[in-house]
């Protein structure tokens, strides 16, 4: 593809330009869709116009940004025309001097609106506080549950400023990067647009952890004849069976995502070599209007598992109960000729176009009736949501997220209906997501013919019948115990005055501790407490002091006294940027510029207790007080947190320690128990290695052991040499670290 910054003259620019447009509305014109060029030409036109002269950072016109996310609009997500002109007219309201009533007046109501919806929530979901980014995503909710397709642009805008964050600094990229998978990527999910989903991912993962994702795809690339080998020694046999039942079908190898991947290395603590399902195969079959796609779904799993044996714990029927985003298939895990575990997705056409571009390809397939696809409830809970928000503007977000990235479990009513419900979901989110007053009623269920608790946690295929009585009263502690958002947000309706007032006493409470010793709360303190106690705001803990839940006796102890910094850390000397001078009045335009680089000299910094990262760690620094810095993993769901929340007080930063200083790391072995055993892996330690442990803690049975080792580190080299030696020792069968995140 020719580079737009490469044109010499204004001329070849609009040629380049015009044809980038003309390969968009040929997508357009090969899709099922009433066509209507005139409509998008005009739409085109009148972007061109208002966009002349503006360019992105990357050096190329900014009119080849809206063309992109229109393509992206027509070809991933499957739109029509109304959405492709709000695509192209997405940034002209924000970005020029014509209001959303110009474009009413030349477009129509339908693409006013739509653009107005993006307007309202431009520059991201979140904003630069905390407070606009409650009120960006509420707006966001709002004109999802008015019109989808608002949220389905949006989705392609983000996915466009992904594809070209390259041109970005690096810690704007940071912040995007931490904005999308925190928030984007599981709501691109919940959306059905499972390649868009993966996509987002993987970019996120490039730009926060490059080192690893280049490592990763070079891995992918070198197995790459490997697994078309499996591919094609796999797929035979299934082919022949296919071939005689008559069906028209396709196979496809599918690849793990590198981000899946990575995810996967770090839950299990294995490295890539033992992620053993590596490749899937895919089987997208044709079906006639008289043929039932169920039926054949299941026809081509028994050709399949006559040919291979199933794992009998991995099989998902998703063909009989779609997931809550619309995804239907039908997948099973079976053992390869090869000795390896792989799965097979089967689905129809019509359940593949859904399952790659998501609710749109819903209404290609719609016939008239209303839609009560679990998207639709889903989208009819966010409205409810929206009438009672969150009082503080992150619960807000947290409670919305705690249903965005739930897995979906099925549970019946004692009448046989079935409700979707996210995963870890007990007695109470139940009864709240029948009635609210069933909740506030609820003393108790019998599952199953059971009878269980309000906290019982539910598995899929529970069938529950909810017990209530009138002489219940609801309890402030329920919120301890339910999973959704419903049940959250209503339960603390019921208890905002009380749980206010507590907060209030808890808060005056430790200013009176504070004055007593002469000590003020600062935002260095409040933030040391956060951590120590485990919360992620001030309110909960002010609320968790008035509740007497943490004793206010200890707190002087624990936080005015110069050994609340442990040991180790007391070595640590962080530098901000080359300079030693102080920072001055400038300090939120250096940020943007400077990075983080981490030495022996100076003592502006503390290092996140929640994921104490180590020398050789995909790193960040966020900026705590005046030029005083937390140094956090990339990957820390801490830091994704705070990427997404504060984005501004993010900074790029590097490791520059010159193996002078050591840090605690834990790894975890697993091998076959013999006599001597223990006295090897210490010599390889302490002797061979000479690196000092804190705490080992080992347990042997039925022949294995199994136990963890921490120790002082210079960095990750050494700590990946160390795992390499360990696993010379005779009879070791896995030697990782343990990722301490919390």
């Amino acid at each position: 593809m020719e580079n737009p910054q490469s044109l010499q003259s204004i001329e070849d620019e609009n040629a380049y330009i015009e044809s980038q447009y003309q390969e968009m509305l040929e997508i357009y014109k090969k899709s099922a869709h009433r066509q209507k060029l005139d409509l998008i030409d005009k739409a085109f036109r009148f972007a061109m116009d208002a966009h002349q002269g503006v360019r992105r950072r990357s050096g190329e016109p900014y009119i080849l940004h809206p063309i992109t996310v229109a393509r992206i609009v027509a070809e991933e997500i499957g739109l029509g025309s109304t959405s492709i002109c709000a695509a192209l007219l997405h940034d002209v309201v924000e970005d020029t001097e014509y209001t959303v009533e110009d474009i009413e007046e030349r477009f129509g109501k339908k693409i006013a609106q739509i653009v107005d919806g993006l307007t309202k929530i431009s520059g991201g979901v979140f904003g630069e506080q905390a407070s606009k980014q409650a009120e960006n995503f509420r707006k966001l909710l709002l004109t999802m549950s008015e019109d989808i397709r608002v949220v389905l642009i949006k989705m392609a805008d983000r996915l466009h400023n992904m594809r070209t964050l390259a041109s970005m600094p690096q810690a704007k990229q940071l912040k995007i990067a931490g904005e999308t998978q925190y928030i984007y990527a599981p709501l691109a999910n919940r959306l059905g647009l499972y390649a868009i989903k993966t996509e987002l991912e993987d970019l996120s993962f490039k730009y926060e952890h490059p080192d690893k994702y280049e490592e990763l795809s070079a891995k992918i690339a070198n197995t790459k004849e490997q697994r078309n080998k499996l591919f094609e020694k796999f797929a035979a046999p299934i082919s022949k069976s296919l071939d005689a039942l008559g069906l028209k079908y396709e196979i496809h190898a599918r690849v793990k995502s590198v981000y899946s991947i990575w995810r996967k290395m770090q839950k299990k603590n294995i490295p890539f070599e033992e992620v053993y399902d590596l490749l899937a195969l895919r089987i997208i079959f044709d079906a006639d209007e008289n043929q039932s796609e169920k039926k054949l779904c299941w026809e081509i799993y028994s050709a399949v598992t006559d040919q291979y044996k199933p794992h009998p714990d991995r099989i998902r029927d998703w063909v009989s109960t779609p997931r809550a985003n619309g995804y239907e298939a039908l997948h099973v895990t079976v053992m390869g000729p090869l000795g390896q575990w792989v799965e097979v997705q089967i689905r129809s056409r019509r359940m593949d176009d859904i399952a790659e571009k998501g609710f749109a390809a819903h209404w290609k397939y719609k016939t008239g009736e209303k839609d009560d696809s679990e998207l639709e409830k889903w989208l009819q809970t966010i409205k409810e949501l929206l009438e009672n928000p969150e009082p503080n503007a992150i619960d807000f977000l947290d409670t919305f997220k705690l249903n965005l990235f739930a897995s979906e479990i099925f549970v019946f009513t004692p009448n046989g209906d079935i409700k979707t419900m996210p995963q870890g979901s007990t007695v109470l989110d139940f009864a709240f997501l029948l009635h609210t007053d069933v909740g506030t009623t609820c003393i108790g269920a019998k599952v199953n013919h059971k009878l269980e608790p309000l906290s019982y946690v539910l598995n899929s295929g529970d069938q529950v019948e909810i017990l209530t009585s009138k002489k219940q009263s609801p309890s402030e502690d329920w919120i301890e115990f339910v999973k959704t958002a419903r049940a959250k947000t209503k339960i603390r309706s019921l208890f905002k005055k009380e749980y206010r007032n507590i907060m209030t006493k808890g808060e005056n409470d430790l200013k009176e501790l504070l004055d007593s010793h002469g000590q003020s709360l600062s935002r260095d303190l409040l933030n040391h407490m956060l951590e120590h106690y485990g919360k992620t705001k001030k309110e909960e803990l002010f609320y968790a002091i008035g509740k007497a839940q943490i004793a206010l006796a200890e707190i002087p102890k624990l936080f005015f006294k110069a050994k609340a910094e442990s040991k180790w850390m007391k070595f640590w000397k962080l530098q901000f940027g080359s300079s030693n001078k102080k920072e001055t009045g400038t300090e939120a335009t250096t940020l943007k510029s400077k990075v983080l680089t981490l030495t022996e000299s100076t003592k502006n910094y503390r290092i996140a207790e929640c994921c104490q990262p180590i020398p050789g760690d995909d790193i960040l620094g966020f900026m705590e007080g005046e030029n005083k810095f937390v140094v956090h993993k990339c990957q820390c769901p801490v830091a994704m947190k705070l990427k997404s929340n504060h984005g501004e007080n993010i900074v790029s930063a590097v490791w520059e320690t010159h193996k002078v200083l050591s840090f605690p790391a834990t790894i975890r072995i697993n091998g076959i128990d013999s006599q001597g055993v223990l006295s090897k892996i210490l010599n390889v330690i302490s002797e061979e290695n000479e690196i000092n442990m804190t705490k080992i803690n080992i347990d042997t049975k039925d022949g294995i052991f199994d136990g963890c080792i921490t120790l002082y580190i210079h960095d990750v080299e050494d700590l990946n040499n160390l795992c390499l030696n360990l696993l010379k020792v005779h009879g070791m069968k896995s030697v990782n670290r343990i990722e301490n995140e919390k």
